[in-house]
């Protein structure tokens, strides 16, 4: 019988990171590097997140995914077999870079993913901002022509956001954080991303990081004009690949919670079974863990995400 997982984290070096979600929510960063992601719940290729709880602590995701597929997803479905949903805590303590994920009807043509994705934003310094969609009146030839000039900042819709705001990201939507936010993230299981600009700077290697300009055109939404943040509550569902919502309880409230889940903390404690939470913490929530029960600790800001 399975049960309610934690994972232990997997960091990535970033370029634009920096070192808070150590500050924020003591993780255990490598030390002197910037650590942009770590990967929460991850079953990617060469990156797979390893059980730390209960009696299969030691085993990791792409186990539970061979061995107890339906046990842990219920009907929703695998992607490529692997789990569906990739979570992420990210730290941007600069700019990233200008991108896209390519839609699902155009990914396979160029060769990689379908990327849908949401944020909720955990930390924002005053005066923070995100990058989404167009500007109104951007066209393809008006976007290209900025391209060319290196102007391509006038294109871009920009929104400032606070703790606790959240957008949706449907694959096609041009996007960046902006320096001095931290995100939690829920996607897609993919890393296919087209970097369309990047604010001039260099990689880690001292060099001058590639971009995907011709892709990035292909797979850019160009009606997509000046979106809006995300409601409260929920910030992500149906049609798209998966329900994603924040809630704030008070200390002894309770939440039931229906596998399959992802349990994520942006701020407080929870007890989850035999499991506590605090900020930045994790857990998934298996299907056939039926009687999984949230109970508040503390006043906390909840992240519930489902796979469609």
């Amino acid at each position: 019988m399975l049960y309610p997982f934690t994972f232990r984290p997997l960091c990535q070096e970033r370029v634009w990171g920096g070192r808070r979600l150590a500050e924020l929510f003591g993780k255990d960063l490598p030390p002197g590097k910037p650590i942009g992601e770590t990967w929460e719940i991850s079953d990617r290729p060469g990156a797979v997140s390893e059980i730390t709880n209960g009696p299969l602590a030691g085993r990791n995701l792409r186990w539970l995914m061979e061995h107890h597929a339906t046990d842990l997803l219920g009907d929703a479905p695998p992607s490529n077999g692997r789990f569906p949903l990739l979570i992420k805590l990210i730290d941007a303590h600069a700019n990233l870079s200008i991108q896209v994920h390519p839609p699902e009807t155009i990914a396979a043509q160029l060769g990689g993913e379908p990327k849908t994705e949401a944020w909720h934003i955990a930390h924002a310094d005053p005066g923070a901002r995100l990058y989404a969609g167009l500007k109104n009146g951007t066209t393809r030839e008006s976007f290209k022509e900025h391209l060319r000039n290196g102007t391509l900042a006038e294109c871009l819709h920009s929104l400032g956001v606070k703790t606790g705001d959240a957008l949706f990201l449907p694959s096609g939507r041009l996007h960046a954080l902006g320096g001095g936010t931290v995100v939690i993230e829920v996607q897609q299981n993919s890393d296919t991303t087209y970097r369309v600009f990047d604010w001039n700077r260099t990689g880690l290697d001292g060099q001058p990081r590639e971009l995907h300009l011709e892709p990035a055109l292909a797979s850019i939404d160009f009606a997509d004009h000046e979106p809006a943040l995300a409601p409260t509550g929920v910030i992500a569902g149906p049609p798209g690949p998966f329900r994603m919502e924040s809630r704030s309880l008070a200390p002894g409230e309770t939440v039931p919670c229906p596998g399959p889940s992802i349990v994520g903390l942006a701020l407080g404690a929870v007890a989850l079974g035999e499991i506590q939470l605090a900020g930045g913490g994790f857990a998934l929530v298996p299907t056939c863990a039926t009687d999984a029960i949230i109970q508040a600790t503390a006043q906390t800001t909840l992240i519930l995400a489902r796979p469609a």
